[in-house]
């Protein structure tokens, strides 16, 4: 256990807050995870970085650790606020695909991007559709005293538990905006528990219920999953910051109803801001506008340097997405691992120095709130220290690498170099032109020498006269 006792921003109260664990033996965090009927892009993947950045923080402090971040396979709408179709079926109908293939195939690319931003595989994964029947057996529970039978389906009257909404705190005319109006509907803020199929319709998900065949809706999903795998009671429920609006305050109501109390279900709930470009706003995955990681790597960005460019701005804060400020992560990254390169050839075995007060300066940054814009420039200090000898350097980037998750003890500068997907030219036919400009340069032929780095340059490859490396590819963002 380090140190720093762990403060924590709760939206819920809207304050910060010392973490304290349920069970010390077993912290329990629950993440919404994405609803795959398309890749997800960046934006969503900041949460991703976001909440195992917390994982890691919680393990390095000594918390054996069980973390759930769920697929959402099923009862996901078109709108965020129970409006239009299922997200699922309507990508099925676009693409005349089986709407299972169809979540598979985007449940392997959301896996693979975590992999390449060394999201830690969390304790559990579960799908949606396989919790069906704790749906329906959580709905049938509630549904006497808190919800009501429409044409259209199961709706949760919010006007049944205590100070429903408190999280999102907003007015309520600015929530219901967002809210799909249904006639019968008690609330406008009431909500779908589980919606039928309609009449002559259908659908490649469905089951039956007592309220007829149909899909659960979207927020009965996390309350039944977290609650089967963390219990009714947990410690961290994370998200991005659009769900403290409408999903997350529909999850406490339906907690609610279940545990006949106003516990909200988790002690603390903790939402990451929104990664924006300047031009279009907040990215959106349904509107189909949108950048995904698989887009940084074809442009030879290597996922490290996005995942450097979240943990350069406070999970609170709007991260602006833009090729300088992503350009500008990539430098760093390559900077820093050409540091712990550089120590790793001088490394003779020998600690030497002090480096405490730098594991007590990461401690002190990401114990205030996950603070790793300023755990950053702590690094920085001590991969320059010289006082400190490379192999205390370089075991202290250890643990700097268990919390950032940056894998500068391991990463080469050859990883960095990430072709472009457009770039026509290959590695080999590189060395050979290199050898040529080499030959022309010993017989001082500097027009050819220079002729060959402009036909270089034209192909995407940057000539680094003087680095070990060589060449490097230049990134098409």
């Amino acid at each position: 256990m380090t140190g720093t006792p762990l403060t924590l921003y709760n939206s819920l109260t809207r304050s910060l807050e010392p973490f304290t664990p349920i069970d010390p033996t077993n912290v329990r965090v629950y993440s919404c995870g994405p609803t795959v009927y398309n890749y997800v892009h960046v934006g969503n993947l900041r949460a991703y970085v976001f909440t195992d950045t917390l994982s890691r923080v919680l393990t390095w402090k000594g918390y054996p650790l069980t973390h759930v971040i769920n697929i959402t396979d099923v009862g996901h709408l078109t709108s965020d606020a129970d409006a239009g179709d299922d997200k699922m079926e309507a990508a099925a109908k676009a693409s005349a695909q089986s709407i299972w293939d169809i979540a598979a195939h985007y449940t392997a690319a959301f896996k693979e991007n975590i992999a390449d931003l060394n999201i830690r595989t969390p304790t559990h994964f579960p799908l949606a559709t396989d919790h069906i029947q704790g749906m329906i057996a959580f709905a049938g529970k509630i549904a006497p005293q808190h919800c009501y039978e429409l044409e259209s389906g199961l709706y949760f009257d919010v006007s049944t538990v205590p100070d429903y909404g408190r999280l999102a705190r907003v007015a309520d005319d600015e929530r219901e905006g967002r809210i799909d109006p249904v006639a019968g509907k008690r609330n406008p803020q009431d909500f779908a528990i589980w919606r039928k199929s309609p009449p002559g319709e259908n659908r490649q998900m469905e089951w039956e219920s007592p309220w007829g065949r149909g899909a659960p809706g979207w927020h009965l999903e996390c309350s039944v999953m977290s609650q089967h795998f963390l219990g009714p009671s947990f410690d961290i429920h994370t998200g991005g910051i659009d769900h403290r609006e409408i999903h997350h305050p529909n999850e406490i109501a339906q907690n609610q109803a279940h545990c006949d109390c106003a516990d909200t279900g988790a002690t603390i709930w903790m939402h990451n801001n929104f990664l924006v470009e300047r031009e279009k706003g907040k990215m959106s995955k349904s509107s189909g506008d949108f950048t995904r990681l698989q887009t940084l790597i074809d442009a030879g960005i290597h996922p490290l340097a996005y995942r450097l460019m979240c943990l350069s701005a406070h999970y609170r804060s709007e991260l602006e997405f833009s090729p300088d400020n992503l350009a500008a992560a990539a430098t760093r990254l390559k900077r820093l691992v050409m540091t712990a390169q550089a120590l790793s050839a001088r490394n003779d075995g020998a600690e030497t120095g002090d480096a405490s007060r730098y594991l007590d300066a990461l401690d002190a940054a990401i114990s205030d709130d996950l603070n790793t814009p300023r755990a950053l420039p702590v690094l920085d200090e001590m991969l320059g220290d010289k006082k400190l000898s490379p192999a205390t350097r370089l075991k202290t980037l250890a643990v700097f690498d268990d919390v950032l998750g940056l894998k500068l003890a391991t990463l080469t500068r050859q990883a960095l170099r990430v072709k472009p997907a457009a770039a026509a030219i290959s590695a080999e036919a590189i060395e050979a032109s290199l050898a040529e400009r080499k030959e022309a340069r010993v017989a001082k032929d500097f027009a050819r020498s220079d002729a060959i780095r402009d036909e270089l340059a034209a192909a995407g490859v940057e000539v680094m006269d003087g680095d070990p490396l060589g060449w490097d590819w230049k990134p098409t963002l």
